[in-house]
């Protein structure tokens, strides 16, 4: 019986955006099973909790149902591991993320020599979103919902509209 060929989609996801969707919705067409692996995300702070990203990654991914989405802490080589994951998906919008895409990669093919990294890159219209731009956006009272699922709007303006204003 053959098995499904597994990917993980690893990422902080704060918050998940469009290019992130994106992404995901390329590799289904690519692989059997996908995972969204969601970083506990303890080298930086984040927006959103660990529970409110996986929330809204899961509202975002829903539509396909070859997608799974668990969260992981510490090496993103163990939990592909422990998946039976033979590839791990990586997006690249820009030149500027491919010196450090392409390091981790060769760093990844060390520690996993039997994981492919796959780049995929987000449609034209996706190349330039980042999560930090969209938190920086919205924080800043700009418009993100053509950046973000409704859901993450939802979410990201309620988180926004919670934060004590700083002002000179």
């Amino acid at each position: 019986m053959d098995q499904p060929l597994i990917a993980v989609y690893p990422g902080t996801f704060d918050p998940i955006t469009l290019g992130h969707e994106d992404i995901v919705r390329r590799a289904t067409q690519l692989f059997g099973r996908v995972i969204v692996a969601v970083a506990a995300g303890h080298h930086k702070k984040t927006m959103f909790s660990l529970e409110e990203r996986m929330e809204m990654v899961r509202a975002t991914v829903a539509p396909y149902p070859q997608v799974q989405v668990e969260s992981f802490a510490g090496l993103v080589r163990d939990f592909v591991v422990a998946r039976g994951g033979k590839a791990m998906v990586r997006g690249l919008r820009a030149v500027t993320d491919f010196d450090y895409e392409f390091q981790l990669a060769g760093m990844n093919r060390s520690l996993m020599p039997d994981v492919e990294t796959v780049f995929l890159t987000p449609g034209d219209r996706y190349q330039f979103i980042s999560s930090t731009f969209i938190r920086e956006i919205a924080t800043l009272g700009g418009e993100v919902e053509k950046f973000v699922s409704p859901v993450v709007l939802e979410r990201l303006q309620a988180k926004v509209a919670a934060q004590p204003r700083t002002g000179g």
